[in-house]
């Protein structure tokens, strides 16, 4: 009996934004990782993070997570964290200078996919975007239905 190793990164995923590819069309992602404290460490580690209407700013030669909610601790004290405060992203310059860039133009703007622990880090995977239109989602919709049509067929033949 052979057993099948799971995929590594989905035993550690903490959240996932899937409405983010549903309203935007992503040209690139980085994954950093962030300046976290104690108690938003442990609330990370008990999947309570929100990152529905999370963006990154970049600002200074910094990018900042906002809008992103972690819950208090449970078992925090007075010294628990502000769950809707900024996180610094840590990133190389060179990354941070394109993603700079890349949100001057009209339209751009950086999302937040998925937060996950890697070798033992929080580390956020964000994707530089691009909304889309009505129609463009309603297309999307129509061929992920098509093609799941066409993989029904054929898994019986």
């Amino acid at each position: 009996m052979v057993k099948h190793k799971s995929n590594p990164k989905d035993d550690n995923l903490i959240t996932q934004n899937k409405k983010a590819r549903h309203d935007y069309a992503i040209s690139d992602t980085y994954e950093a990782g962030m300046v976290l404290t104690g108690t938003e460490i442990k609330s990370l580690r008990d999947r309570r993070v929100n990152l529905k209407d999370g963006f990154v700013q970049v600002r200074n030669g910094e990018a900042w997570l906002m809008n992103v909610h972690i819950s208090e601790y449970a078992q925090g004290n007075q010294f628990n964290h502000d769950p809707l405060r900024n996180r610094k992203l840590l990133l190389h310059k060179k990354q941070i200078k394109q993603l700079g860039n890349d949100t001057k133009d009209k339209g751009v703007t950086i999302v937040p996919l998925k937060m996950y622990i890697k070798d033992g880090f929080a580390k956020v995977l964000i994707g530089v975007a691009t909304g889309k239109h009505e129609y463009d989602k309603r297309e999307d919709i129509k061929k992920r239905d098509q093609k799941r049509q066409i993989d029904r067929v054929l898994k019986h033949y």
